[in-house]
């Protein structure tokens, strides 16, 4: 990339999506955040970056924006119509204009003042399957319409993207929806045409990762999360320690009695279902004891808790601390984290992985 491409971010989070963007070359010149604590923590890692820490709905005008100032749009508006999407009286763009999702429409907003020359929108596989497709056929049908633009269009195509098969040490799955304006496109060739691009770069990036390849190097949890790391052991490791082998947020939760011997009686894949009693939750696998030649499940913002999840560390009668999830999202250990533990693991369960926005960052670079 001869210049740097100027990026805007939305529903930000602390910025996992702005960190592959960066390193791929970009600039990102723009974050929106409405949590102010997490909002502490994108500006930190992203001091370049101008945040607006506040409600999108109060700031998507040309006071705030402006046509032409980004050749790129990224973040990930969450969805909260979806649950009772099959209840509602359907009418055209009936997605688009439910209450419930004014957040999406605040990122259509931006998005025809800006116009982009592409952007991208991350989100839970469930967008394509509600009402048997047609949220995302309103989505489509929203970009697609000439009128939204003044005479322009945007087209649209989706990738499931498995975190799994981009060098990411964790079975989640996450739609990707890109759009480019006035121009179509195949997204299968053009996701094929990127992982040869960055093979040629960097030959491992798509080399399957573990857990133990992932935390292995990490020492004891210490009383305020800073500590220095041991002896690298794999590619992935090398690829997110810094030089000076500091690493922080890495603070183990502190867990009740009970939790601690439930924890002592789970073996690596098993979960409370070996245990001698029922436990209550909403998790299938609470109580879950990760493995360490195995990725590990979504990191979600609750794997604090073994209650919610496989999150049992392989070896050790605790949860995942945040410097061992963040490691699982592919952060590099220069990226720390502020707020409290709740906060904290917010940011770190609902980050776009750095190390699969890298990749779409290279793939955008074939579209501009």
């Amino acid at each position: 990339m001869e210049h740097k491409v100027n990026v805007i971010d939305l529903f930000a989070g602390c910025g996992g999506f702005s960190v592959g963007f960066e390193r791929a070359g970009y600039k990102v010149i723009k974050a929106v955040e409405f949590d102010k604590n997490i909002a502490v923590s994108y500006s930190h890692n992203h001091k370049g970056t101008l945040m607006f820490a506040d409600d999108i709905g109060k700031i998507a005008d040309t006071e705030h924006f402006s046509k032409g100032e980004a050749d790129v749009i990224i973040g990930g508006p969450p969805c909260q119509g979806f649950s009772m999407a099959g209840e509602r009286i359907r009418g055209k763009k009936a997605f688009i204009s439910d209450p419930r999702n004014f957040l999406f429409r605040h990122y259509v907003e931006v998005v025809k003042i800006v116009r982009p020359k592409v952007f991208l929108l991350e989100n839970v596989k469930g967008i394509l399957s509600k009402d048997n497709g047609a949220i995302f056929k309103e989505i489509v049908e929203a970009f697609g319409d000439p009128d939204n633009f003044e005479g322009d269009k945007y087209y649209l195509h989706y990738k499931v993207c498995r975190a799994v098969e981009f060098g990411i040490p964790q079975r989640r799955e996450r739609v990707v929806i890109i759009g480019v304006l006035n121009e179509d496109f195949d997204i299968d060739r053009l996701f094929d045409e990127t992982k040869i691009n960055i093979q040629v770069s960097e030959p491992n990036f798509f080399k399957p990762v573990t857990l133990k390849d992932a935390i292995s190097d990490l020492p004891l949890p210490t009383e305020d999360g800073t500590c220095i790391l041991g002896e690298c052991e794999s590619d992935y490791q090398a690829s997110l320690r810094t030089s000076s082998g500091i690493v922080k947020n890495h603070v183990a939760s502190k867990h009740n009695g009970l939790a601690v011997c439930r924890m002592q009686n789970v073996s690596a894949g098993q979960n409370w279902q070996v245990l001698k009693e029922e436990i209550h939750s909403v998790h299938s696998g609470a109580y879950g004891r990760l493995e360490w030649n195995l990725p590990t499940m979504t990191i979600t913002t609750r794997f604090d808790t073994p209650a919610g999840g496989r999150f049992i560390h392989p070896a050790e009668n605790r949860t995942l601390t945040p410097r061992e999830a963040a490691r699982v999202q592919s952060f590099p250990d220069s990226f720390e984290f502020f707020g409290n533990k709740t906060i904290v693991c917010k940011q770190i369960g609902n980050a776009v992985p750095p190390k699969l926005s890298f990749f779409l960052a290279n793939a955008v670079r074939i579209l501009l």
